[in-house]
């Protein structure tokens, strides 16, 4: 039996799919659908996400789905924005740099978060709304505590006086992207923070430093 509130046509309606009146939305049939979107983005990558696939899986007519979703795009957009629905808008607190490594290798030792980051990083060229969505859920709000950190760390005397913390958000965000490229998804989180903590030492991190910060160059030199 099918999910949802439709009368099992399969044809697509071609309007914006608004709630019809007097017809309630299935909450239902709304998680299944973006659930099967999410989950055959991840195991199949753009190019098995389809409609038909997705309605599928779902266990919905196709109708079901256009009513909810005028098009693939927007499914897919609002399928990445529903998996970070729990995300808090406000940058998460992170005391120090430890904690704030710590928390991206939990995130990173997930094979699910994994396949599904390298899945939205390989559709950049044909679905970039994709990459956009992620980053507005998740990578916003995680980028200024990253920021915040590191900008702390500098304070501390812990990263050169020199240090720029975009450039090193950014040569952080490039590791992550190598690690998930070239390390299995069976890496443990221990390995993926020794990993981080491993490029902030390249970058002058000094955890146990207290005081003034320094330059870099004096910090190689010492």
């Amino acid at each position: 039996m099918k999910l949802g509130d439709d009368d099992g046509r399969t044809d697509a309606p071609s309007a914006h799919p608004s709630r019809p009146p007097g017809r309630p939305r299935s909450r239902e049939a709304d998680e299944a659908i973006l659930t099967a979107a999410l989950d055959l983005l991840i195991e199949r990558g753009i190019g098995w996400a389809s409609i038909e696939q997705i309605a599928r899986r779902a266990g919905v007519t196709r109708a079901t789905v256009y009513r909810r979703f005028p098009n693939l795009t927007e499914l897919l957009v609002r399928a990445i924005e529903w998996e970070y629905r729990e995300v808090d808008a406000a940058p998460p607190r992170r005391p120090d740099i430890e904690a704030m490594v710590a928390d991206w290798a939990g995130y990173l030792s997930r094979p699910r978060t994994r396949r599904l980051i390298r899945r939205l990083y390989g559709s950049v060229d044909d679905l970039p709304e994709l990459l956009h969505a992620y980053h507005r859920s998740h990578g916003g709000p995680r980028d200024q505590a990253v920021h915040s950190a590191l900008e702390q760390a500098r304070a501390a005397g812990r990263l050169p006086a020199d240090s720029d913390p975009d450039i090193l958000r950014q040569l952080l965000s490039g590791a992550a992207l190598h690690h998930l490229a070239a390390c299995p998804d069976t890496t443990g989180a221990d390995e993926v923070e020794a990993y981080f903590l491993a490029v902030l030492r390249q970058a002058g991190y000094r955890p146990d430093a207290d005081g003034a910060p320094t330059s870099k160059e004096h910090t190689e030199h010492e």
